[in-house]
């Protein structure tokens, strides 16, 4: 009898599939290679001022996570949540700057601007817990701008927050008594100010992605997820929705204290008019646009809507490279594209560029039983937009 070979596996099995622990580490070895080699690389290409957009990028990121909790994972609106951007900011510009003669060290100024943040998201969450939708958009709105007015008046008889002339002169942050702010060397390598402000904010950002995973994950995220798609059954089934919904204004809050504290030492300089409306608002389509109660769609959010102005700014000079004059100005081009780029989202992506599993089945339940069925116009089984 001939002998039995033994057939050798294919390459492709050898290999092993792309969703193999192997793929996963090699892809998560180059995603970490490619963040720590972010700020020489972008620097190389576009130029040092690009390299501060990465650090805003972080800066709002962490931002837009602490939103995605209250609005993707708990479903509560939120439209005056820079307010507590606008506390940690200030919190770190009073007690470290020449305002008061504190100088008081980041290691301390950082979870203090998450605590007092928190309590100012509970000062927020007491009052609503009722209310739900518009109504609960109205009050955080109001709230918001209350914190805005008294910030920019609260200068006068006794000056709290120096009005809208803002702070400034606030001292950047020190890591074991090494300033970010001035350049360092290790051998060959320099570091400039905005890569040791890069790598700081990203520590941080990774850490805030952290957290926001464990807590989508834990009893406490699914309780939120349950009050999201409907309160009152989950009140009926035993969730405590007035504790939750506090804890998730305070989560929620206390990261924007965190993201504010450090705008506030990498600024230099802090205002109430960088505090306004509109800033709520892009904070919240960065939610909205990458995927709401999706973490790594409000990643790609942030980083899409930091970048975009940026990158509007060449077309300026494009325009009068060809047609010798600027016919539209690049900032309301901004506002133009940011426009459209919301109604076609919302037509053709209502779950975000990058939904969660939960949010793209939640709208398709909602389609069809609004009488939108797959295989018609709208979205198909697998939430993608139908033909």
């Amino acid at each position: 009898m001939p002998e039995a070979r033994s057939a050798a596996p294919p390459a492709a099995s050898r290999a092993g599939p792309a969703g193999s622990p192997l793929a996963r580490s090699v892809l998560s070895v180059l995603a970490i290679a490619a963040l720590l080699l972010a700020p020489f690389l972008v620097d190389a290409l576009l130029g040092r001022a690009w390299v501060r957009v990465l650090d805003l990028v972080m800066l709002y990121t962490m931002l837009a996570l602490g939103l995605n909790i209250v609005v993707g994972f708990a479903g509560l609106l939120d439209l005056g949540y820079i307010a507590f951007f606008a506390v940690g900011a200030y919190l770190y510009a009073l007690c470290a700057s020449p305002h008061f003669g504190l100088h008081l060290p980041f290691w301390l100024l950082l979870p203090a601007a998450a605590l007092v943040a928190g309590l100012f998201g509970m000062l927020l969450g007491a009052p609503t817990l009722k209310l739900r939708g518009d109504y609960l958009a109205i009050v955080t709105l109001g709230f918001g701008e209350i914190i805005r007015i008294f910030l920019n008046n609260l200068n006068a008889p006794v000056n709290l927050t120096n009005g809208p002339q803002g702070i400034t002169l606030i001292r950047p942050i020190e890591v074991a008594g090494v300033s970010m702010a001035k350049m360092h060397s290790i051998g060959p390598v320099s570091f400039p100010s905005l890569y040791n402000y890069y790598y700081l904010f990203l520590v941080l950002t990774l850490l805030v992605i952290f957290v926001s995973a464990r807590l989508q994950h834990s009893r406490v995220g699914r309780a939120w997820v349950a009050i999201r798609e409907d309160e009152l059954a989950a009140s009926a089934s035993g969730v405590n929705t007035r504790n939750l919904k506090l804890l998730a204004f305070a989560m929620g809050a206390s990261f924007g204290g965190i993201a504010g504290s450090l705008y506030a030492s990498f600024q230099g300089f802090v205002s109430p008019e960088s505090f306004g409306l509109m800033e709520s608002i892009m904070v919240l389509c960065m939610v909205v646009l990458g995927g709401m109660g999706n973490i790594r769609g409000v990643v790609l959010g942030a980083a899409l809507l930091v970048t975009l102005p940026e990158a509007l700014r060449y077309i300026g000079p494009l325009q009068r490279s060809l047609f010798g004059q600027v016919h539209v100005e690049p900032s309301d081009l901004r506002l133009l594209l940011f426009g459209v780029a919301l109604v076609l989202v919302m037509r053709w992506r209502p779950a975000g560029l990058w939904p969660s599993a939960v949010r793209r089945r939640e709208f398709v339940a909602a389609r069809a039983a609004a009488g939108d069925m797959p295989g018609g116009p709208g979205i198909s089984t697998d939430g993608k937009p139908s033909p």
